[in-house]
């Protein structure tokens, strides 16, 4: 992707997410970018695909392995920005661990409280081991279920998330049970400092791992469409098996940097061989 990044609007991006854990950044994305990303989706979001748990969401559609799914996906996986920013919290040879879209549907209540590298079990204050972007393709609103965040609680210790973390539940809830259940009351501490992302179509928040965050009630009548990437350390285990859920030939036809970061790469010494081998060779031979 040919795009410039001015050196200093990266340098702001990043002093802001250290300062708040996130920066949202405006109509990032383009009317035809937004209206080609839903003409991809379009084909894929029949209303069956609804979690399977309280996290996932009843009324919640998602599309996984995103990346693979259309070349303006894989585009946007590498966008220059994004990967200046992913290079200034990450260590080189970073992973993708996540790749989505999130259709969250009327009557869809607010997902637990939760940070996106809680299963990286390493005690806190830390430096966030993943980051996340979620592009709005629908406008964001109080009402259509905005993303909900704390600002600062990046900086949080474990005992003071701990409460919020025992209560996300991962249970898959047999079929006839999947409704979406009322949300606990929050602590009015709490409550007072939760912030909802609203934000035009095509725009993004950018935020660490360790920020304490929820997709937001949708009580609107329509559904509300977003995307999200998300970014680790070379040495974690991603969340989605790329070289399982895209087809080999698929991946061929990406870019190198898409590749490397789907994990057909190595991180030195020898972290990600296959057989004593470099993957992309096996890709490339397969």
């Amino acid at each position: 992707m040919d795009v410039h990044v001015d050196p200093a609007t990266v340098e702001r991006d990043v002093a802001e997410i250290k300062r708040r854990g996130f920066v949202v950044l405006e109509r990032f994305l383009g009317p035809d970018d937004v209206a080609a990303m839903r003409a991809a989706l379009r084909p894929h979001l029949s209303a069956e695909l609804f979690g399977r748990n309280d996290f996932e969401g009843h009324r919640t559609e998602r599309i996984y392995s995103l990346v693979g799914l259309a070349p303006i996906f894989a585009d946007l996986v590498e966008h220059p920005r994004i990967l200046a920013i992913c290079d200034a919290f990450l260590a080189p040879n970073y992973l993708l661990t996540a790749s989505q879209a999130i259709n969250i549907h009327p009557g869809e209540t607010p997902q637990p409280l939760h940070t996106d590298d809680l299963f990286y079990r390493i005690p806190r204050p830390r430096d966030a081991i993943s980051i996340s972007t979620i592009y709005a393709l629908d406008a964001f609103t109080e009402e259509n279920g905005a993303t909900q965040i704390v600002p600062e609680s990046h900086t949080w210790a474990d005992d003071a998330i701990a409460r919020l973390l025992a209560l996300v539940d991962f249970t898959t809830v047999p079929p006839d049970a999947r409704q979406p259940r009322p949300p606990g009351q929050l602590p009015e501490a709490l409550s007072e400092r939760l912030v909802d992302v609203t934000m035009d179509s095509g725009s993004v928040i950018v935020f660490l791992g360790t920020l304490v965050h929820r997709g937001g009630a949708n009580r609107s009548t329509t559904p509300r469409l977003a995307l999200s990437n998300q970014y680790c350390e070379p040495w974690a285990r991603q969340q989605e098996n790329y070289t399982l859920s895209i087809p080999k030939e698929t991946a061929r036809a990406l870019s190198p940097r898409v590749q490397a970061l789907l994990g057909y790469s190595i991180h030195p010494p020898f972290m990600g061989h296959v057989n004593g081998v470099h993957p992309l060779r096996v890709l490339e031979r397969a």
